[in-house]
């Protein structure tokens, strides 16, 4: 399967990639599959049920305001952040939903109940994954115009499981010119290429678009990811939700900026970078997923270390992190898995950090072998880090774990850079056993909120 940086990096909207983006994104295809199908006009009623993770968690990640929105013809990329809190609320006051209203213009308008035509199955899952969805478009007589199976597999990614050659959502077969499956592979690529981690990978992504396409697109992710630390440092108050978490980050930042010795605080100033993002996160602003929503803070804060505090750090160094870190988030995402409903938060949090670790040790002038280094030492030790949000909330423990992991990505750089890139545990190992844990992990610690913290806790 062919991946692409920009599809482990894209926009979207908080708190979560697997439930918000990815239900966003399956509610946006199956409402463009009834109007292809030319059965939008005669849709009468539309009904969305959630299973399993979404199911458990759903409410809390904001998974049925993300199927409302996508019915109405929104993109997890382009949809207003502002307002889209405002969209919902009219579609639960009128009971009418305006199918891919926002797309097409003229709306087609059904009648609607967010209670009763959106159902989420707390205790029961469909069998090709933790994340499932169906749809189904009726019409005037009842009868079922149109039936999808969706899942949502982490970082925003959808798998229509019931559609049909063209129509479904199939992985990308084209040929890269460096083809890679395993850190071994990448490796010895390296080796007989001569190119390093992120020069390969800009090699492979010219498959898809100019280079030139490549580094402004990249520049723009990065845009995206400083405009929402920018906004987390200034935004405070109460996180929307029930727990009542306050947002810490822009006091923080405020008290740190008192205090003398910008540098002296490094490690801080990027804990609070995380957070920022996070927190903006968690309150449904726009976020890049890095490779998910809920480890979203990590690479951004890294990025922010590189540039603040590193001599001769620049754009072009960005653009080279951003490339070695997706070379490394494709491995996690080809041979184990980015979501926390499948292998807990380690698959999330963990894959992060090693992907931030592995684009820092390639900006600090790492060779290959200490760059795969840096990435086996960052999920190393996020090995059996589970995801049990209190509240099916991403806010605990999600938001300081975001600002522990991305110090944990600089600290294991650094280690890395102090070797020579021979080790004992490869980044394939490491994966393999990410995956392995993840299969034998309780689902009540996999994003279901039955464990762990979220049980321990009371939510107040």
């Amino acid at each position: 399967m062919a991946l692409s940086a920009f599809d482990l990096f894209s926009v979207g909207i908080g708190p979560s990639s697997s439930h918000t983006v990815g239900p966003m994104r399956a509610a946006l295809l199956f409402v463009r599959g009834l109007k292809d199908a030319g059965a939008l006009a005669d849709t009468a009623s539309v009904r969305a049920e959630l299973y399993g993770s979404l199911g458990a968690t759903g409410h809390g990640h904001g998974s049925p305001k993300a199927v409302i929105l996508g019915l109405e013809g929104q993109a997890p990329d382009t949809v207003d952040v502002a307002r889209a809190d405002e969209d919902v609320a009219r579609v639960r006051a009128t009971r009418r939903l305006r199918l891919l209203g926002a797309e097409i213009g003229a709306a087609h308008e059904i009648p609607f109940d967010p209670e009763g035509d959106l159902v989420l199955y707390r205790r029961r899952s469909l069998p090709g994954h933790a994340n499932g969805m169906i749809f189904r478009a009726l019409d005037a007589t009842g009868g079922v115009l149109l039936e999808r199976t969706y899942y949502s597999v982490g970082g925003g990614f959808v798998v229509d499981d019931s559609a049909e050659g063209a129509e479904r959502v199939v992985p990308d077969e084209r040929r890269l010119p460096h083809p890679f499956r395993t850190g071994a592979e990448l490796l010895e690529l390296t080796r007989s290429t001569g190119l390093s981690v992120s020069a390969l990978m800009l090699r492979n992504e010219t498959s898809w678009r100019p280079e030139a396409e490549v580094r402004a697109g990249l520049l723009d992710i990065w845009a995206v990811m400083r405009a929402c630390v920018r906004r987390g440092l200034t935004e405070e108050g109460i996180l929307p939700g029930g727990l009542k978490v306050r947002r810490r980050a822009a006091g923080s930042a405020r008290r740190l900026r008192s205090e003398v010795g910008h540098a002296a605080h490094e490690l801080e100033w990027v804990t609070l970078y995380a957070m920022a993002v996070n927190e903006e996160n968690a309150a449904g602003g726009r976020v890049v997923t890095a490779p998910t929503n809920g480890a979203a803070g990590i690479i951004p804060a890294v990025l922010h270390y590189y540039l603040e505090f590193v001599p001769g750090a620049d754009e072009e160094g960005v653009v080279r992190f951003l490339l070695a870190a997706s070379a490394v988030g494709m491995l996690f995402k080809e041979n184990a898995s980015i979501s926390g409903a499948e292998v807990g938060c380690q698959g999330e949090v963990g894959s992060a950090c090693s992907m931030a670790a592995g684009g820092l040790a390639e900006v600090l002038g790492g060779t290959p072998e200490q760059v795969e280094n840096a990435a086996e030492i960052g999920i190393e030790h996020n090995l059996g880090l589970t995801c049990d949000p209190i509240g099916g909330l991403v806010q605990i423990p999600c938001i300081e774990r975001n600002g522990m992991a991305a110090v944990k990505a600089i600290t294991a750089a650094r280690m890395a850079l102090r070797g020579d890139g021979r080790h004992h545990v490869s980044l394939d190992k490491a994966i393999a056993t990410m995956r392995q844990t993840g299969a034998d992990m309780s689902v009540k610690y996999k994003e279901t909120a039955r464990g762990g913290l979220a049980v321990n806790i009371i939510e107040c």
